[in-house]
C-alpha cells in the first residue's frame, strides 16, 4: 500500500514539473511573439514615418508601461531606487527587446538579465542593459538589503570609478542608510551640491531610463587629524592597536611581536597611549637600565629591535601621522547619523595627500572598520543596512600587508555583515584584493580594464575566471566598455548571484564636480561636531607618567649619588685624618727624638759643666789651699822667703790680689754658665 502511495506521490511530482516546464516553454514562446510583433510594429512605423525621417531615431523616453504582462506599474522609490518590474518605452514591446538582435546577448539572455534583475523590495538602480544599444527597459539593480553582503567596483583609471561611487553613495543615503567614503581626489564634495543638468547628460540619462534631478545629499566632512579641510579624526595609539601599527610601519614578524609586547606592558602599567610620542617613551624606558628588567619574564625587549621601532616611528611621524594619533578619539558611531529628513548623512573623509601617505590612509580605514565591528550589535540580515563603507584605493590596504593583517581584514569582512555594515571596496583589478577578501564580496560592478602589458593580459584573464558563466566573450567586452560602463552581478533578494550584465550606468544627481573651497570651509565650521572634535587635547598619558617617574629615579640616583659621593668624601676624610695624624705622630716622635736627643746632649753638657766646674772647684781650693799656705808661710819671714824662693809662679799669682779676682771671674762664669743651660 504505501509503495502505491510513493509511486503515485512520484507520478504527482513528475507531472507537476512537467506542467511547470510546459508553462516556462509557453511563457517564452509568448515572449518572443510579443517580441516578433514589437517587431513588426516597428518595422511598419519606420515604414510609415521614412519619408520624413532621416538618420537615426531618437532616444526613446522613458515609460510607465508594464513589461513582462503584470498588470502594476513600476514603482519609484527615495533617490530613484524602484521595486516591482521595469517599465519599457512606448512602441517597444512589452519585453522591448526588438527580434533582429545586434548585442552580444540573445532574446532569451536578455530576458533572463531582466528577471535576474527584478526586485521586490527597495533597490539601488545601477543601469540599463546594454545590448548593442542601452535598453532603458532592461534596468541593473542592487537589492538594498543585499548591500550587507559587500562589493567591488573596479576599473582602470579614468572609467568613471569615483562616478559610480558617487551613484551608490547618493542612492544609499536617500534610502536612509549612512555612508562613509574617503574622497581620494577631493571629486566627491560635489554631491553634496546640486548637479547641473547639460543637454548631454539629460539625453544620456534618458536614454536609460534614468528620470534625472538633480539632488544634494546630505553630507559631513572630516580629514585625518585636521590635515585638509573637515572635522578632525583622530584616534589612539592604544585604540589603533599593534596589528595595525606594525602594518604601517612595515615591520617584520619579529618586530611585530615584540611591538604587541611593549602594548601590553603599557595596558599593565597603566600607562595609556594616547600618540607616537607616549608609545617612543615606553620603548626608551624599556630599554634603559630602569626599565630593561620589566619585561624579563616575558622574553625581554632587545636593543636593536627596539632602535628599529623608534626609527620607523619617528619617520611616520615625520610624515605627519603624528598629528592622527591624539585626542579626542572619535567615536565611530558618529558615522551613523542620519538627517532630520530621515536621509543618510554621507560622512566624508578629504585625504589628499594619500599618494604620500598611502599605508597610514589605507590603515586607517581598516581601524574605523574594526572599531565599528567592536561597537555594533548583531543586528543579522535586515532590509537595509546600518552603514555603507567605500574603501577607495584598496589596493593600498593589502599592499605588503603580512599574512596575520590580511587574516584580519579577511574575518573583519566576513563578520561585520552580522552589524549591519556593508563594504565596497574600490580598486583598479580585482587582483589587488587577496582571493579570501575577493570571495566575500557578492556584488561586482568592473569597469574597462586595459590589457597593454602582459601583466595587464594576465589580470584581464584573472578577472574573467571570477565572474559566472555568461553568454558575453568578457575578455573582450572588458577592454571595450565605453566610459561610465560596467560588467555587472550582484546577489539578488534571495542570495543568488545575478546574470552577468553590460551595463551602461546612472549618472549621479549631485554635481560632479568639487564643492568650492570657500563653501566647504564655511559646511566645516557650520558643523556641530566641530565644538567636540575640533580641539586637539593633551592628557597625562605614558610619556609624562614615565617622565615623571624617570624624573624620581634620577633624583633618587642622584639622592645615592650624593650619598655614596658623602660617604667616599668621609672615607677619604678619615683616610686624610689618619694620614695627618700619621704625620702629626711622626712628626711628634722625631720632634720627642729630637728633643731626648738634646736633652741628651744637653745632660752631657750640663754633665761636661759639672765636671769642669768640679775640676775648677778643685783647682780653686787647691789654690787656695796654696795661697794660704803661702800667707802662713810669710807670716814667718823665714819660710815665706823660702817658699817664694822656691819659684812657684801660680801660686805667686793666686796669691797676689790679681790672681784671686781672676779666680773669682772664671768661678763666676762657671756658674753662670750652668744656670743658663738650666
Amino acid at each position: 500500500m504505501s509503495d502505491a502511495v510513493e509511486q503515485a506521490r512520484a507520478a504527482a511530482a513528475a507531472a507537476k514539473a512537467a506542467a511547470d516546464e510546459a508553462r516556462r516553454l509557453a511563457d517564452e514562446a509568448a515572449a518572443r511573439a510579443e517580441e516578433l510583433a514589437a517587431a513588426l510594429a516597428a518595422a511598419s512605423r519606420d515604414q510609415t514615418e521614412a519619408p520624413s525621417v532621416t538618420g537615426t531615431a531618437p532616444a526613446p523616453a522613458p515609460s510607465t508601461a508594464v513589461s513582462g504582462g503584470d498588470a502594476a506599474s513600476a514603482t519609484t522609490g527615495p533617490g530613484g531606487t524602484t521595486s516591482g518590474t521595469d517599465a519599457a518605452p512606448p512602441g517597444s514591446g512589452t519585453q522591448g527587446v526588438p527580434a533582429d538582435v545586434t548585442g552580444p546577448l540573445s532574446a532569451d539572455a536578455v530576458a533572463a538579465v531582466r528577471d535576474g534583475y527584478r526586485v521586490d523590495g527597495s533597490a539601488l538602480e545601477l543601469g540599463a542593459l546594454v545590448n548593442g544599444d542601452a535598453l532603458p527597459d532592461v534596468q541593473v539593480r542592487i537589492p538594498l538589503g543585499m548591500l550587507n553582503r559587500h562589493g567591488l567596483v573596479a576599473g582602470a583609471t579614468g572609467t568613471g570609478k569615483t562616478r559610480t561611487l558617487q551613484v551608490l553613495a547618493e542612492q544609499i543615503a536617500a534610502n536612509g542608510v549612512p555612508v562613509f567614503a574617503a574622497d581620494v581626489k577631493g571629486d566627491l564634495s560635489g554631491l553634496a551640491v546640486p548637479g547641473s543638468g547639460s543637454e548631454k547628460l539629460l539625453a544620456r540619462t534618458a536614454g536609460i531610463g534614468q528620470d534625472w534631478k538633480a539632488v544634494a545629499s546630505e553630507a559631513e566632512f572630516y580629514s585625518l587629524g585636521g590635515q585638509g579641510t573637515g572635522v578632525p579624526i583622530r584616534a589612539t595609539v592604544s585604540g589603533f592597536g599593534p596589528l595595525l601599527l606594525a602594518k604601517v610601519l612595515g615591520l617584520n614578524e619579529t618586530q611585530e611581536s615584540s611591538l604587541g609586547l611593549v602594548f601590553h606592558y603599557a595596558e599593565q602599567a597603566g600607562l595609556p597611549l594616547v600618540d607616537l610620542s607616549d608609545l617612543r617613551s615606553v620603548l626608551t624606558f624599556l630599554t634603559s637600565d630602569a626599565g630593561k628588567a620589566e619585561l624579563a619574564e616575558l622574553g625581554g625587549l632587545s636593543k636593536q629591535t627596539a632602535g628599529v621601532i623608534l626609527r620607523e616611528l619617528i619617520t611616520f611621524a615625520d610624515q605627519g601621522a603624528d598629528q592622527f594619533f591624539g585626542e579626542p578619539e572619535i567615536d565611530t558611531r558618529e558615522f551613523l547619523r542620519t538627517a532630520s529628513d530621515g536621509r543618510g548623512v554621507v560622512s566624508l573623509l578629504e585625504v589628499p595627500g594619500v599618494q604620500d601617505q598611502p599605508q597610514v590612509f589605507s590603515t586607517f580605514l581598516m581601524w574605523l572598520l574594526a572599531d565599528l565591528f567592536n561597537e555594533l550589535p548583531e543586528v543579522g540580515d535586515q532590509d537595509k543596512p546600518e552603514l555603507v563603507f567605500f574603501f577607495d584605493e584598496a589596493h593600498l590596504l593589502f599592499s605588503g600587508a603580512s599574512e596575520d593583517f590580511t587574516e584580519q581584514i579577511v574575518r573583519t569582512v566576513r563578520l561585520i555583515r552580522s552589524k549591519g555594515v556593508g563594504i565596497f571596496f574600490v580598486t583598479q583589478t580585482p587582483k589587488d584584493v587577496p582571493n579570501d577578501v575577493l570571495a566575500q564580496l557578492g556584488s561586482r560592478i568592473q569597469h574597462q580594464l586595459r590589457a597593454h602589458t602582459p601583466d595587464d593580459a594576465k589580470a584581464l584573464r584573472a578577472t574573467v575566471s571570477t565572474y559566472p558563466t555568461s553568454d558575453y566573450d568578457l575578455g573582450e567586452v572588458l577592454t571595450s566598455l565605453a566610459t561610465g560602463e560596467a560588467v555587472v552581478t550582484v546577489m539578488n533578494e534571495k542570495g543568488a548571484p545575478t546574470p552577468v550584465a553590460w551595463t551602461r550606468l546612472r549618472a549621479p544627481e549631485g554635481s560632479m564636480e568639487p564643492m568650492p573651497a570657500a563653501d566647504l570651509e564655511a559646511r566645516v565650521q557650520a558643523s556641530p561636531l566641530l565644538a567636540t572634535y575640533g580641539t586637539r587635547l593633551d592628557p597625562d598619558s605614558a610619556y609624562e607618567m614615565l617622565a615623571r617617574r624617570m624624573e624620581a629615579a634620577a633624583a633618587e640616583a642622584a639622592a645615592a649619588d650624593a650619598e655614596k659621593a658623602a660617604a667616599a668624601a668621609a672615607a677619604e676624610a678619615e683616610k686624610e685624618a689618619a694620614r695627618v695624624a700619621a704625620a702629626a705622630a711622626k712628626e711628634a716622635a722625631a720632634a720627642a727624638k729630637a728633643a731626648a736627643a738634646k736633652e741628651r746632649q744637653e745632660e752631657r753638657d750640663r754633665s761636661a759643666a759639672q765636671r769642669e766646674y768640679e775640676r775648677a772647684q778643685r783647682e780653686f781650693e787647691r789654690a787656695e789651699r796654696a795661697a794660704e799656705a803661702r800667707r802662713t808661710k810669710r807670716s814667718s819671714p823665714r819660710r815665706t822667703t823660702s817658699t817664694r824662693s822656691a819659684g812657684d809662679p801660680l801660686s805667686d799669682l793666686l796669691g797676689s790680689g790679681l790672681g784671686r779676682t781672676i779666680a773669682k771671674e772664671v768661678v763666676q762664669g762657671i756658674f753662670s754658665t750652668l744656670r743658663r743651660r738650666r
